[in-house]
């Protein structure tokens, strides 16, 4: 066995040998190319859990159409198999906003598509219950966070229940996992009571008969959400409450003759536990069996580096909250200045971070001054409608960390390739305090490479209150800030702003006065998405039930496909 733990984890029977191993103790099933990154989940999964004793095993992007070789090739586990169906829901992956299959894959070799079945997680634990029905299946990741609950399945244009309800895993870890599948391991490995290890954080599973705990927040049931989209709205808004909660209460959902549970989450990580997370021995490379083939999404992340978790922005399209949690949780500048001293090291390296950021880059140690009402807040948003007076929204920690990042040997650049909120550096008055402005200048002069990429998403107001957004006139202030540092440093940078079409309370005027805007001359329109409907978001319950969970009230929704193409058009008309 190599010295160590820098070693690639075995993914065929060879490689186990090859280590000496007379046993595994869990087996990883994933939808991706396998990548010991830790922007990939089950390489932040496994390395956690191998820190912590266990031996691992990987098998990526298992054949499921064939004698099942894949799921046979390394036996049974001694704990349990993990599934996931990789960075993201498997039906994202597979189809555009349109339901057109896409023509690749960017974490499969060569960018390939068909590597993974449709709603990968569940395939891939049938499967495995036929084969070894003894044996635990833990499932996690993107796909079974998101759908731990009823959600509306654009794809299937159906209201699915809980995915623990068509799929036979025995538990489901939501979120970012590392604290609960550590608990959950070592439970299973005590062979501890199951009624103990139903009390884990984090955690989801399916039971029959009636709840029996107390305090619990109970939902209305599968089968009268298909019978009353109301229910469904009504449903929403409670565990959303509850999931931007510090001090959440465990939900039961019922369906057929019994009920799913999800537990509260673990408290946000410390920043000790954090560093904690990228203390590990990523060799941050493809495994080997891969040599020769390239894997499009490795080479967008490959020279990342990854400052915290987390959004507190509250967009009601997105998913990063419902998967990462609301409150920050930061790695100390420390801990990011040694990734980037080893990434600095690497041959590979061209001198130049591609990202040094997270889902919201600016938020790195923001948070609130009071942290004993934030404890009591039920707010969503800390941004929206209006900022929260208790926010933090001081830029002095990261202006602190791109300096010394960028005085690194090895680092010519360090670029924010995740996207920013504006909102948290400007209001309509201007810039909210002292370390606005050169934050600003720092982020365009240092840290833009070509095109500062911005997301106001649309420029009517009415549709912005739908998507959970500032008003525009915050995307034209940031404007005029932005072409003035421009003009006085003699810099001809871009500035890029994404919008959303076909959005729950868009209309075809919304588009029309979108695409005549005089905020936007001699902007490049390119950067368009249709709305796509995804599980647990407030804006896919939107366009299911008609109906604005936040006040119940009916908002428009176009669900027709060619006028969806008719409001996307209208990025691309010539001015």
């Amino acid at each position: 066995m190599p010295d160590g733990n820098d070693y690639m984890f075995p993914t065929s029977r060879k490689e186990v040998e090859a280590l000496g191993w007379d046993y595994i103790d869990i087996i990883f099933f994933t939808g991706d190319a396998y990548v010991d990154h830790p922007s990939f989940g089950s390489a932040c999964i496994s390395r956690w859990l191998q820190r912590h004793g266990y031996r691992i095993a990987v098998v990526p992007q298992p054949n499921w159409r064939d004698d099942l070789r894949d799921f046979r090739k390394l036996g049974a586990p001694r704990l349990y198999f993990a599934v996931n169906s990789g960075a993201m829901d498997s039906m994202v992956n597979h189809y555009t906003a349109g339901k057109r299959l896409r023509h690749d894959d960017a974490y499969t070799p060569d960018g390939k598509s068909g590597a993974r079945p449709d709603y990968a997680v569940s395939v891939y634990t049938k499967i495995l219950k036929d084969l070894y029905p003894d044996v635990p299946v833990v499932i996690g990741g993107v796909e079974s966070s998101l759908r731990r609950l009823t959600h509306y399945d654009y794809w299937k244009d159906e209201l699915l229940p809980s995915i623990l309800e068509w799929c036979p895993a025995d538990y489901l870890c939501y979120g970012m996992g590392e604290k609960t599948m550590l608990e959950l391991t070592r439970a299973i490995e005590d062979r501890r009571n199951p009624r103990d290890i139903r009390k884990i954080p984090q955690i989801a599973f399916k039971m029959s008969g009636k709840w029996k705990t107390p305090d619990a927040l109970v939902l209305r049931s599968f089968e009268e959400c298909k019978a009353d989209k109301r229910a469904v709205a009504e449903n929403f808004h409670l565990i959303e409450t509850n999931a931007n909660m510090l001090n959440a209460k465990v939900i039961v959902e019922p369906v057929g003759d019994g009920y799913v549970q999800v537990n509260p989450p673990c408290p946000p990580s410390t920043t000790e536990e954090m560093d904690s997370y990228w203390d590990l021995p990523f060799t941050k490379l493809p495994h080997p069996r891969y040599k020769g083939k390239r894997i499009p999404a490795y080479d967008m992340i490959k020279d990342s580096i990854i400052t915290h978790r987390g959004c507190f922005g509250g967009c009601n399209f997105c998913t990063i909250a419902a998967h990462q949690g609301k409150f920050i949780q930061s790695r100390s500048k420390e801990s990011i200045l040694a990734e980037v001293r080893k990434l600095a090291a690497m041959p590979e390296f061209s001198g130049n971070i591609s990202d040094l950021g997270a889902p919201t880059a600016n938020m790195y140690w923001m948070r609130g001054r009071n942290q004993e009402l934030c404890a009591k807040c039920r707010r969503k948003s800390c941004l929206f409608p209006s900022v929260c007076v208790n926010m933090d929204r001081s830029h002095k920690r990261l202006l602190e960390l791109y300096k010394a990042v960028d005085a690194v040997p090895g680092v010519r650049h360090s670029y924010i390739g995740s996207g920013i909120r504006y909102d948290l550096f400007l209001d309509e008055k201007g810039f909210v305090d002292e370390t606005s402005r050169p934050y600003l200048k720092t982020l365009i002069l240092d840290h833009t490479s070509g095109r500062l990429k911005v997301a106001p998403e649309h420029t009517e107001d009415r549709v912005l209150d739908y998507l959970g957004k500032p008003s525009f006139k915050l995307f034209e202030r940031l404007r005029v800030e932005f072409d003035k540092i421009c003009s006085e440093n003699g810099r001809r940078t871009g500035i890029v702003p994404y919008f959303i079409s076909s959005h729950p309370g868009c209309t075809m005027r919304d588009m029309e006065n979108l695409s005549r805007h005089p905020a936007l001359k001699g902007i490049w329109m390119d950067q368009v998405q249709d709305f796509m409907p995804t599980p647990m978001t407030t804006s896919s319950v939107m366009y299911y039930t008609g109906l604005d969970p936040r006040t119940m009230k009916t908002v428009f929704v176009e669900r027709d496909p060619e006028r969806k193409k008719r409001q996307k058009s209208f990025f691309f008309r010539k001015k």
